[in-house]
């Protein structure tokens, strides 16, 4: 699978993963901050998904962290999913896109 058809993959899969409280998923909210991609040398890849929380008090942290994890991993060819919790530099509403802000009325 080529590199652009994986990342296509995993940020579809990202796309389903959702912050309990707010009905908007995790990359229109701006929690995504980033994956890198690895190859694994036993085959397949490995995925670290950088992100973050609309507050570091977040009361469902542990699950979406599992769901984005859960949802990674169904990407053919990943073998290993890691996810990293960053809160700098710090979530607001300025890293929602435009649809996000839409949905919630904020526009």
């Amino acid at each position: 699978m080529a590199d652009e058809e994986l990342e296509k993959k995993i940020w579809d899969q990202l796309r389903l993963c959702y912050d309990y409280e707010i009905p908007v998923n995790i990359v229109e909210l701006g929690l995504i901050y980033g994956f890198k991609i690895e190859e694994l040398p036993e085959g397949g890849h490995s995925v670290e998904v950088r992100m973050t929380f609309t507050s570091p008090m977040c009361p469902m942290g542990d699950l979406i962290k599992k769901d984005v994890e859960r949802r990674v991993a169904t990407v053919p060819n990943i073998k290993k999913v890691s996810v990293v919790i960053a809160f700098d530099p710090p979530w607001d509403q300025t890293r929602m896109s435009e649809g996000a802000k839409l949905q919630l009325g904020l526009l």
